[in-house]
């Protein structure tokens, strides 16, 4: 069995470790591991600050049609340099209530942001391709701010936010 000791200076490999000796390295490599990778989304919280939730009140008969421009949007909106989370369409009870949640660091990068998604040649067709088809009746815009991270390990597994 290799086990890579990973909270040595150097990592190493110990292959002719003891079994003993093996499964406490083992235990500490996951250890180091999930150290690390909650490290990494404590510094993306970090990063982004602000979470952006739009709801939506769609016609019911045009879900379609959302469907679509949540597509669209899904493209569109990483590429101006947004963390977009996803586009939610109606599936079970209410018919009419559509979200869309993307992470932002700043109100002031979230301005730049919709300046760079006015400029995209897609956000300017799917901004018009709602305008014209109508299937949006109303949205709200709603930014809130992470106040349960960094959160914590079930069973020694990084529970992820």
């Amino acid at each position: 069995m290799y086990v890579v000791d990973v909270t040595a200076k150097q990592p190493r490999y110990c292959a002719q470790a003891p079994r003993r000796q093996r499964s406490r390295l083992v235990a500490r490599s996951h250890s180091a591991w999930a150290s690390f990778v909650h490290a990494k989304l404590v510094e993306r919280e970090e990063q982004m600050s602000l979470t952006c939730f739009l709801q939506y009140d769609i016609d019911p008969t045009k879900k379609h049609h959302f469907e679509t421009y949540a597509r669209n949007w899904g493209q569109a909106i990483p590429r101006c340099g947004v963390d977009l989370i996803g586009y939610y369409a109606p599936h079970e009870g209410s018919t009419t209530l559509a979200y869309g949640v993307y992470n932002v660091a700043s109100l002031a990068d979230y301005e730049a942001y919709r300046a760079r998604l006015a400029a995209d040649p897609l956000g300017k067709e799917n901004y018009e391709f709602a305008m014209s088809e109508k299937f949006i009746r109303s949205e709200t815009r709603t930014f809130l701010k992470l106040a349960s991270g960094p959160h914590g390990t079930f069973n020694g597994e990084l529970i992820k936010p």
